[in-house]
C-alpha cells in the first residue's frame, strides 16, 4: 500500500484467511508416542556428516563436494533454456514413466563408449543418482537368504541399502589392487564392488583381476554389481575398460551417474543391465518416485548433445589431476615419516594413515577448529574396533578446494599431527654423531639413495660426483627430476628443479649399517636426515660406492 510522502508498505490484508496463534509457540514436552511404532529395521547409525557451512572452512579436504569454480554455469543455463524452450513443440511426458529418449541416446553414444560399453536403450534406466540405483538393485536382488560380498572398507550407502534387505553380508577385504578375488567369493550370490576407484581407498583394480573375477562369476553362477559412479580417471596410467564391457553373459549390472559438478543439486544416474532387470527396476521406481524429473533429463540431454559434457570432463580431469598431484606432493613433502597412503593411480581422494597414538576423533575436531576438514574412515567398515589397524586413518579429497590451498592446508595439518602425537621422534642427540664435512663428501659422492614415496612408489636418487643428482620415482620410473647437492657447515644440502617445491634444504646426516645378513655384500646402509633443530625428517637406504663401503667396514 502506498502512503503519501512515506513510501510503500505491506498490505495487512494478505494475512486474511490465515490461522493465527493466540499465544507464543512453546516447546512440546518429550513424548513416547512413537517408541516401538517405527517398523523399519536395518538402518545403520548416523554416519559422519560434514558441517553445513563447509564452504566457509579454508581447507575443506572433502571428496564428492565441489567448489563453485567447477560448475559450468553458463553451459548448463544454455542447455536448460533449450530444454524448456522446446516445450511447445515437444512437451515433457510427465504422465509416463518412460525416460527421456534424447538422454538415453546421449548416454549410449557419449558416455558408455568411454568405458568400452555398447548398449541398447531398453537396457538403461535413469535414476535419481547412484544411491537411488543401489537401493533399487538391492531391493530387487536381495533377501534374507541372499549371500552378498561387499568391499571392506566399502560404500556407506551400500551398507545401509543391504541392511534393509536383511541379507547375509560377507565383508571381503581389499588390497592394493582392489577387491580380493579368492575362493571365499565362490559361495556368494552377489558381489558388489567399485573397481575403477575403490570406495573409499581409490585403488584401481587391474585388468588381470577383472578378468579373473568375471571368469569366476561365469563358473560359479554369480552376479556382479559394478558401481562406476566415479568413472576411472588415472593420472599415472591408462584407464581400464569397465567390467560390464568384458562380460559376455550379462552377469554384470553396471551403475553410474552424471557428475554432480555439472550443476548444483543435480542427481541423475543410471542402471545398465539386461532388459529383464531394467523392466523390474522400472516398476519399483514407479512406486517410489515415479521417475526422475523429465525437465532435468532433457536438460542433461542437451548438455551432452551440445558437446558441453565432453569439454567439461576434459576440463575437470585436468583440474583434478593437478589437485591430486598437489596433495600427493604435499603429503610426501610435509609428512614423509608419519603418513602412509594406499598406492593409487588417480581418483579424487587419498587414504591416509597417521601415528597410531593419535585419537582420530580429536584430530578431526581440532583440525576442523583450524579450518581443515578431513574425513574419519570408521563408517566405511562393516566391523570396526578401536584396535583396528586403520583406527588412525582418514581420507582427504581434492574436489572441494583449489590447488593453491592444498599445500598450506597439508602443512598446517602436519603441524597439528606432530603436536598431537605422543611418540617422541628420534633426535640427533639420541643417535650417533652426524657426519662431518669430510665424511659427508667421502660417503655420499657416487652413492645411490633408495626409498619409497609417501604414496608407496619406489624412488631412486643418484648423487653424482660433480654435484648433480638425478631422481626417478614410480614402478616404471614415470617420474623424473634432477637437481644439485653440496656440503656446507657439516650439513648436506639439496635442491631439486621441481620436486620438493624446488626449495633448498639442508640436513645433518647419520649413517649406520643394516642388520640384514646380505647388507654388507650389497653395500647398503641406513641414512637418516635431521633438520636444523635435530629432529628426524626422513630415512632411506643408501648404497655407497664400492670403495667407500669397504672403507666404512
Amino acid at each position: 500500500m502506498s502512503r503519501q510522502r512515506s513510501g510503500l508498505y505491506v498490505n495487512q490484508n494478505i494475512l486474511e484467511g490465515r490461522v493465527g496463534f493466540s499465544k507464543p509457540l512453546k516447546p512440546k514436552p518429550t513424548q513416547k508416542t512413537w517408541q516401538g511404532k517405527i517398523k523399519l529395521k536395518g538402518l545403520k547409525k548416523q554416519p559422519f556428516i560434514w558441517p553445513a557451512d563447509w564452504q566457509k572452512h579454508p581447507y575443506p579436504f572433502i571428496d564428492g563436494y565441489f567448489d563453485a569454480s567447477l560448475y559450468p554455469v553458463s553451459q548448463w543455463q544454455e542447455a536448460s533454456r533449450l530444454a524448456f524452450g522446446g516445450l511447445q513443440t515437444s512437451p515433457f511426458a510427465d504422465h509416463s514413466d518412460a525416460d527421456d529418449a534424447r538422454l538415453l541416446e546421449q548416454i549410449t553414444t557419449k558416455i558408455l563408449p568411454r568405458r568400452g560399453i555398447v548398449a541398447q536403450r531398453d537396457e538403461i534406466l535413469i535414476t535419481s543418482g547412484s544411491h537411488h540405483a543401489l537401493y533399487l538393485i538391492t531391493q530387487l536382488l536381495c533377501d534374507k537368504t541372499t549371500r552378498v560380498a561387499m568391499e571392506n572398507p566399502g560404500s556407506k550407502s551400500l551398507q545401509s541399502c543391504l541392511g534393509l534387505t536383511h541379507c547375509q553380508i560377507h565383508p571381503q577385504p581389499i588390497d592394493e589392487q582392489g577387491l580380493l578375488v579368492d575362493n571365499q567369493l565362490k559361495s556368494m550370490d552377489l558381489i558388489f564392488l567399485t573397481p575403477s576407484h575403490q570406495q573409499p581407498t581409490a585403488v584401481t583394480m587391474p585388468m588381470e583381476r577383472r578378468q579373473k573375477l568375471v571368469a569366476m562369476a561365469t563358473q560359479q553362477d554369480l552376479i556382479i554389481i559394478e558401481d562406476d559412479s566415479e568413472c576411472e580417471s588415472n593420472y599415472l596410467g591408462s584407464p581400464h575398460p569397465a567390467l560390464y564391457s568384458i562380460d559376455t553373459e550379462q552377469r554384470v549390472i553396471y551403475l553410474s551417474a552424471l557428475s554432480k559438478a555439472i550443476a548444483p543439486g543435480l542427481g541423475l544416474g543410471f542402471i545398465l543391465a539386461s532388459a529383464e532387470i531394467i523392466q523390474a527396476a522400472r516398476q519399483l521406481r514407479r512406486l517410489m518416485v515415479g521417475h526422475p524429473p523429465h525437465s532435468n533429463q532433457r536438460t542433461a540431454a542437451f548438455f551432452l548433445s551440445l558437446g558441453h559434457y565432453d569439454a567439461f570432463m576434459m576440463r575437470i580431469h585436468k583440474i583434478f589431476s593437478l589437485r591430486w598431484n598437489a596433495l600427493r606432493d604435499a603429503l610426501n613433502h610435509y609428512l614423509p615419516q608419519s603418513i602412509l597412503t594406499i598406492p593409487n593411480q588417480g581418483g579424487t581422494a587419498f587414504w591416509v594413515k597417521c601415528p597410531v597414538d593419535i585419537s582420530m576423533e580429536e584430530l578431526v575436531n581440532k583440525a576442523s577448529q583450524q579450518g581443515i576438514l578431513i574425513e574419519p574412515v570408521d563408517d566405511y567398515y562393516l566391523t570396526y574396533e578401536s584396535q583396528h589397524p586403520h583406527a588412525s586413518c582418514f581420507r582427504m579429497g581434492v574436489t572441494s578446494l583449489s590447488e593453491d590451498k592444498i599445500r598450506l592446508g597439508v602443512a598446517k595439518l602436519a603441524k597439528l599431527i606432530r603436536d598431537l602425537s605422543q611418540k617422541q621422534p628420534l633426535r640427533l642427540t639420541d643417535a650417533t654423531q652426524s657426519l662431518n664435512q669430510q665424511q659427508l663428501k667421502q660417503k655420499l659422492t657416487g652413492a645411490t639413495l633408495i626409498c619409497k614415496t609417501v604414496y608407496g612408489a619406489p624412488c631412486r636418487i643418484e648423487l653424482c660426483a660433480n654435484g648433480q643428482m638425478m631422481g626417478t620415482a614410480g614402478h616404471t620410473d614415470e617420474e623424473y627430476d634432477k637437481g644439485r647437492w653440496w656440503i656446507e657447515d657439516d650439513r648436506w644440502f639439496r635442491q631439486w628443479d621441481t620436486w620438493a617445491y624446488a626449495e633448498q634444504a639442508g640436513f645433518y646426516v647419520t649413517l649406520s649399517p643394516l642388520q640384514a645378513e646380505d647388507a654388507e655384500s650389497a653395500h647398503q646402509y641406513e641414512i637418516n636426515w635431521f633438520n636444523q633443530n635435530g629432529r628426524l625428517v626422513d630415512t632411506a637406504l643408501i648404497q655407497l660406492a664400492v670403495c667407500d663401503a669397504v672403507k666404512l667396514v
